[in-house]
């Protein structure tokens, strides 16, 4: 079942970040079997040519690739899905405007406006009918709620027709509110919950990004109602794990 067909389901998936730019580490992260796996490139020096490489080692292992941009803007969207990811995260989304435009990127008129070209994703110009299909039936736009604006405008953003998902990031969310990084804040917390229900109001496939490698607070997540979970990311969990198995190699000596 395709990532597309997993979220209209509600069914729950987990994927997590990459930053780092060796195509060993997505192979690895891959293969450990996350249901997807994000290309951050708006907090990470990744470039669009390491992107569409992460993207190739990704279809190898049939894992979806995900792009999270730097901005919503339709040249940027074009690039990366004619590199041949299965979707895009676009931040800062703080209206329904905001949510078509990305959708409008994403997709061929008449559903859309991006323009067409010949890229890896069309198989190099052997294959652009077979990709138009594709991209109709298996192409995914997540929105990103990172903002006290999109909390206002939850309603008007969800039931914006062709959101296959939203992801709540709760630092941005937390900074927006005046409270950066407190992210057990009364405040954050009821915007965080004000989300969740609207999803659930609106059937989309809600997210969080649980950044800390935490399995209990994931659990928590998922226990909430979110079934589009982000856990960690590449650099979080290396940092994480070598620290924990020091402390205790340190302390046992």
């Amino acid at each position: 079942m395709s990532l597309k067909a997993r979220l209209t389901h509600h069914e729950l998936t987990i994927g997590s970040w990459i930053t780092l730019g060796h195509p060993s580490i997505a192979e690895i992260m891959a293969k450990a079997g996350f249901d997807w796996l994000v290309l951050d490139t708006e907090h990470s020096v990744l470039e669009l040519s390491e992107v569409q490489a992460l993207i190739q080692v990704l279809d190898s292992q049939q894992c979806p690739a995900i792009v999270r941009l730097t901005s919503n803007h339709p040249d940027q969207i074009k690039r990366v899905m004619d590199a041949g990811a299965t979707g895009i995260m676009v931040p800062m989304i703080k209206s329904a405007e905001d949510a078509r435009a990305a959708i409008d990127a994403v997709y061929y008129p008449p559903e859309g406006t991006r323009g067409v070209g010949l890229a890896r994703a069309q198989g190099y110009g052997t294959s652009f009918q077979a990709y138009r299909q594709w991209l109709r039936d298996n192409a995914v736009v997540i929105v990103m709620i990172e903002h006290i604006r999109a909390i206002e405008n939850i309603d008007a953003i969800l039931s914006t027709p062709g959101i296959d998902a939203y992801i709540i990031g709760p630092y941005d969310l937390s900074g927006s509110m005046g409270q950066p990084g407190e992210l057990d804040h009364p405040d954050v917390q009821a915007a965080i919950q004000q989300v969740l229900q609207a999803g659930i109001h609106h059937h989309k496939a809600g997210g969080i990004h649980v950044v800390e490698p935490d399995t209990a607070a994931l659990q928590q997540r998922i226990k909430q109602g979110f079934s589009f979970l982000g856990y960690s990311l590449d650099i979080r969990m290396l940092d994480s794990l070598c620290r924990t198995h020091l402390n205790m190699i340190r302390t046992s000596s």
